[in-house]
């Protein structure tokens, strides 16, 4: 008797000891009782397509995509989704049963679903946001904020030109400020994002002064090492809303595990618990 494979999945990055993915996803197939596995996979740039190659043969039915991956992915895959393109990054793997694989991203739902489940009077249409950062995810978030009704979108970088890419590729609702302007972007904002790694624990601490922000702001980090960031300490100290970043991981991991394991999972306190501990 045949039996069924047992169903892999993983998160492929360089390094991946880090990542708290494999907690996540293996704690949802405890709960489910799915009999699965999710696997650190460190696998350098150089041996990246010929590892994805093997891994549809090896048990595999998806996997996450991380750093330094995401952009190089593209040019890999089968089928693009049109966010992905549009993002011009993937962090989801779908091994297609006709053998082709498929990206998607989906990074900037995970983001607005955190923001509507620990920001619930969250409004998008309320106000400008307020964007630091101009990388892969802040490309993912300007997308979702777009997508959300978000009618005006302030985005500042370090670096200016990868700033001037998200305005050019998304259009007249981004404007983009100098990064030693980038406080003037708080005017009047209500949602503020950091997506860049400033503040993170080992990373530089985030300089931008934050007197102009709205007590009415909904302000969020991408970043969950410190999951209160010194950027979040001060904003709710400035009477905000804040978000820290650990809903954004969970949120985006569900929609690739309903792909490869067949349920859509649920995202509680739980499971935020399962990840912390993990």
């Amino acid at each position: 008797m045949d039996l069924p494979r047992i169903p892999l999945a993983g998160v492929i990055g360089h390094p991946i000891a880090h990542s708290r993915s494999p907690a996540l996803h293996g704690f949802w197939l405890r709960r489910y009782g799915i009999k699965g596995h999710y696997i650190p996979l460190d696998v350098a740039p150089a041996d990246l397509a010929s590892v994805l190659e093997q891994m549809p043969r090896m048990g595999f039915v998806g996997a996450n995509v991380t750093i330094p991956h995401k952009e190089e992915i593209l040019r890999i895959a089968d089928v693009i989704t049109d966010r992905a393109a549009l993002i011009g990054a993937a962090n989801t793997l779908i091994f297609r049963k006709d053998g082709r694989i498929q990206a998607d991203n989906t990074d900037g739902a995970g983001f607005i679903a955190n923001l509507r489940q620990n920001a619930p009077n969250w409004d998008p249409k309320a106000g400008p946001a307020a964007v630091f950062g101009a990388g892969g995810a802040a490309r993912a978030v300007v997308a979702a904020l777009i997508e959300t009704g978000v009618p005006e979108i302030r985005i500042s970088n370090r670096t200016r030109p990868r700033a001037e890419a998200i305005r050019s590729d998304f259009g007249a609702k981004v404007t983009v400020f100098e990064w030693v302007q980038a406080a003037n972007m708080l005017d009047g904002a209500k949602t503020v994002v950091n997506t860049t790694a400033l503040g993170m624990t080992g990373k530089p601490d985030f300089r931008v002064p934050l007197d102009g922000l709205d007590p009415s702001a909904t302000v969020t980090d991408i970043v969950y090492t410190p999951l209160m960031t010194q950027f979040l300490i001060e904003a709710q100290e400035r009477g905000c809303a804040v978000v820290d970043g650990l809903g954004m991981l969970l949120h985006q991991a569900a929609p690739g595990f309903e792909r490869w394991f067949g349920i859509r999972p649920e995202v509680d306190e739980e499971t935020r618990r399962a990840v912390l501990g993990g």
